[in-house]
C-alpha cells in the first residue's frame, strides 16, 4: 500500500483564552512526535476561528492526503455531535479520505490522570493522608445532555476504589451544583480533608473563575478549611497516548477495510 501523508486534526470547543491554544499546541506537538504525523494541529467548532473548514484546509495545504479528526472532547454531548457532523459534511463534499474518532469519554487513561494530577496536588501540598482517607470531589462543567452526564459518572465511579470516598457536582447546568457538593461531603461523610478536581480539559475562563470561586464561596460557608484544588486535566503524556491510540483504531479500520 502506498504510504500516504497523514494528518492529525484535535476538533477542540473554542476559548478565547490563550492558555487553551497554547495547551492545545503543546498536545498537536507532543502527537506529531509520537505518532509521526507528517502534519498536527488543531480548530474550533465555535467561538472563534481557525474553525473546522479551516483547520481541514490548513491540512491539505501541508500536504495531507489523509486526515485523521479527533473531537477532543469528554463527553458525548451536543458539541461532539456538532462537530463530528461539520467534519463529516466537508469530508463528503471535498471527496477527501478522512476518518472520524471517537472522542476522549469511557476510557481508563482519563482515570490514570485524574489520579496524577491528585498525587502531583498530595506532592506539592505535602499533603500526608493516604489515599484511603481522602475525600475526592469532581467538578464537571453540566451538560443537558444525560450522555454527557453518564460519561462523566463514569469515570467518577472508576476513581472510587482509590479514595475514601469520591462525590461529584457540576458547575452549570445540572445538578448537585459546586456549593451542594462540598455540603454533602462535609455534612454525610466527616472528612479529614477534601481534594476538589476540577474535570476540564483546558485552563479556560471556567477554570481560572468560575470554580474557584464557588468553592471558595462553598468552603467559607460551610467552615471546612481543608480543602485543595488540583490542576485541571490539561496537557498531559496519557491524554496524548489516549488521542493517539483513539486515532489509530479507525485509521486500523481503514487499512483493513483497504486489505479486504
Amino acid at each position: 500500500m502506498i504510504k500516504l501523508k497523514r494528518a492529525l486534526l484535535i476538533v477542540d470547543r473554542g476559548s478565547r483564552e490563550q492558555d487553551v491554544k497554547l495547551e492545545l499546541q503543546d498536545i498537536c506537538s507532543i502527537a506529531k512526535h509520537k505518532a509521526g504525523y507528517d502534519y498536527t494541529n488543531y480548530c474550533f467548532l465555535e467561538v472563534i476561528p481557525p474553525f473546522i473548514e479551516e483547520g481541514i484546509r490548513k491540512c491539505l495545504d501541508n500536504g495531507a492526503e489523509f486526515i485523521t479528526v479527533m473531537p477532543y472532547f469528554l463527553y458525548p454531548g451536543l458539541k461532539l455531535k456538532d462537530s463530528v457532523r461539520q467534519s463529516a459534511k466537508i469530508a463528503q463534499a471535498k471527496n477527501l479520505r478522512m476518518m472520524i474518532t471517537k472522542p476522549l469519554s469511557y476510557h481508563s487513561m482519563i482515570t490514570d490522570v485524574v489520579i496524577d494530577r491528585i498525587c502531583e496536588l498530595k506532592y506539592k501540598q505535602q499533603i500526608l493522608y493516604s489515599d484511603c482517607e481522602c475525600d475526592v470531589l469532581l467538578i464537571g462543567h453540566g451538560s443537558s445532555d444525560k450522555n454527557a452526564r453518564n460519561a462523566f459518572v463514569y469515570t467518577v465511579n472508576t476513581l472510587k476504589p482509590f479514595y475514601r470516598n469520591v462525590n461529584f457536582c457540576f458547575l452549570e447546568l445540572d445538578e448537585p451544583a459546586i456549593e451542594e457538593g462540598i455540603k454533602n461531603i462535609i455534612l454525610h461523610h466527616g472528612p479529614k480533608i477534601i481534594l476538589v478536581m476540577p474535570y476540564f480539559l483546558h485552563k479556560g475562563a471556567h477554570i481560572k473563575h468560575d470554580v474557584i470561586r464557588d468553592v471558595d464561596a462553598a468552603v467559607e460557608k460551610y467552615k471546612f478549611k481543608n480543602v485543595f484544588m488540583t490542576r485541571h486535566l490539561g496537557v498531559h503524556e496519557k491524554l496524548v497516548d489516549l488521542v493517539i491510540e483513539r486515532a489509530k483504531e479507525v485509521e486500523q479500520r481503514r487499512i483493513d477495510i483497504c486489505n479486504r
